[in-house]
């Protein structure tokens, strides 16, 4: 079905849905036509329309709908209670968890400093994160390095951030967990930022060398900042633990920008990949059918 059709399909539903709305719950599905073949996931908001804010109504909707992974990039920000009901819920459903941020810096220069107080911090907050992920059944602890100093030889930022990682990520290699870095771009969104890009990102794991710190590789940044997205994904593969989502431009779902997400996923199914890709993009329509829009636009690209 074409997305022009199953948008007036969708709207003359929505109307028809009216006169039956207290009759029939908010979390009606929409369709069921089995599991996706990848580990898609929505945030815990994406489908608020549908399913209502709270996040075990989110959980049910999206399981209901074929996804079998969800994503909260801030759940470490919940009540410890909340916490574990998540956890409890999606271990139910047999629903995975995307990475949550552990660490997330954007003006202040941090890893790329040899300051022994700012290492100190970066151990602390990893500890403090090892524990939300034990307690939410994560495993992957996202990290955003910070910015570059324009004061200091960049292969010595570089050689810091390397160091500051290792310390990171001999905490997870204790809990049994992993960091990702991920590159962001820094042309449009974030100036500024010391990690912009996949190889780079690949030398520094590599030089870190633990199995705790691989790279999330953000398919919308890496289509801004380089391109090349299938060839730099296979000469990254052996440090990529898991991929971020949002097409180009507008960062909304896939179809809607210049992205060829259908042969990405076909791509990362060929290749074996069974962990999560996070749905961290907007809507391009607004509302109810915004949020069926989405899930049409995965159902296509996941039909391979």
């Amino acid at each position: 079905m074409d997305r022009r059709t199953f948008m007036a399909a969708g709207l003359a539903a929505g109307a028809a849905a009216v006169s039956v709305a207290q009759s029939q719950p908010k979390t009606e599905n929409i369709s069921l036509k089995g599991k996706f073949k990848l580990k898609y996931a929505p945030s815990f908001g994406m489908f608020n329309n549908h399913a209502g804010k709270e996040p075990f109504d989110n959980i049910k909707f999206a399981a209901d709908q074929g996804f079998t992974a969800m994503f909260d990039n801030w759940i470490s920000r919940k009540a410890i209670q909340l916490q574990e009901k998540i956890a409890k819920q999606m271990s139910s459903l047999d629903m995975a968890l995307g990475p949550f941020i552990a660490y997330a810096e954007f003006e202040k220069k941090t890893f790329v400093t040899s300051d022994k107080d700012v290492r100190q911090m970066l151990v602390k907050k990893m500890n403090e994160a090892v524990e939300v992920a034990k307690r939410v059944n994560g495993k992957w602890l996202l990290i955003v390095p910070g910015a570059f100093d324009t004061t200091l030889e960049w292969d010595y930022q570089t050689a810091n951030v390397i160091e500051n990682l290792r310390y990171c990520a001999e905490v997870c290699e204790k809990s049994g967990h992993i960091i990702v870095i991920e590159p962001l771009n820094a042309w449009r969104d974030h100036p500024g930022l010391f990690l912009t890009k996949i190889p780079q990102a690949y030398m520094i794991c590599r030089a870190v060398n633990s199995p705790a710190c691989k790279i999330v590789d953000d398919i919308y940044h890496q289509q801004i900042t380089e391109g090349n997205l299938i060839p730099n994904i296979d000469k990254a593969w052996s440090e990529i633990a898991s991929f971020h989502l949002g097409d180009t431009p507008g960062r909304k779902e896939p179809g809607t920008g210049e992205i060829n997400y259908k042969n990405i996923f076909k791509h990362l199914y060929n290749k074996g990949y069974n962990d999560v890709l996070c749905i961290e993009h907007g809507r391009s329509i607004k509302g109810i059918d915004g949020e069926k829009a989405v899930i049409e636009a995965y159902r296509q690209c996941d039909n391979f």
